[in-house]
């Protein structure tokens, strides 16, 4: 018995999944996702972690932030993160995704190859991510210098059915990350 618990703990290192931390801005998603992704890394997992900022800087330069912009942004990070993921990755998005569509996209890519995906909804008020304003998004939009901010001034649409609802304004960050690590186990992915 002892063996096929190995066997499980081994199989699920080397399987690879999309982790989409989706939420507000500043809702916690990046936290989470780098805390996630270093206990996973001393258990041995191929994790990376998809910085939605990077991304934009390096993958998605030039796409503004309209509707089909943004749709255009998920698509890119979802096919990417699906290639590492069908490669045996561990592959943690932090990105907004505000348009469920967008989200079900890319969901839809995985299952079609056949690859593990799961979405989190980092389900913080509007209130505690103005207060937090890791960026000074909220200040910005507040004073009229952007327009476009997701969740304030531009739509958001949280998922209805996630695979996991995680409310940091209630819990800290290795609380999160613990309870995202578990969902992983759980589904034998980690």
């Amino acid at each position: 018995m002892a063996v096929d618990q190995e066997n499980e703990m081994s199989a699920a290192i080397h399987t690879g999944a999309t982790v989409w931390l989706t939420g507000l801005p500043s809702a916690g998603k990046t936290t989470i996702a780098y805390a996630l992704a270093e206990r996973l890394r001393s258990e041995g997992h191929r994790v990376e972690v998809l910085d939605g900022d990077e991304i934009r800087e390096f993958l998605s330069a030039g796409l503004g932030f309209s509707r089909e912009d943004r749709h255009t942004n998920v698509q890119r990070i979802g096919f990417v993160a699906e290639l590492l993921a069908s490669n045996g990755v561990k592959v943690l998005v932090p990105v907004i995704a505000p348009f469920a569509d967008s989200r079900e996209a890319v969901r839809k890519r995985h299952q079609t190859e056949g690859t593990a995906y799961l979405e989190v909804h980092v389900a913080t008020p509007v209130e505690v991510c103005s207060e937090r304003d890791v960026k000074g998004l909220y200040a910005k939009q507040a004073a009229g210098e952007i327009k476009g901010l997701t969740g304030v001034d531009d739509p958001y649409e949280a998922p209805a059915d996630p695979d996991l609802r995680i409310e940091t304004h209630e819990q800290g960050v290795l609380e999160s990350a613990t309870a995202l690590r578990g969902l992983l186990s759980e589904r034998g992915l980690a």
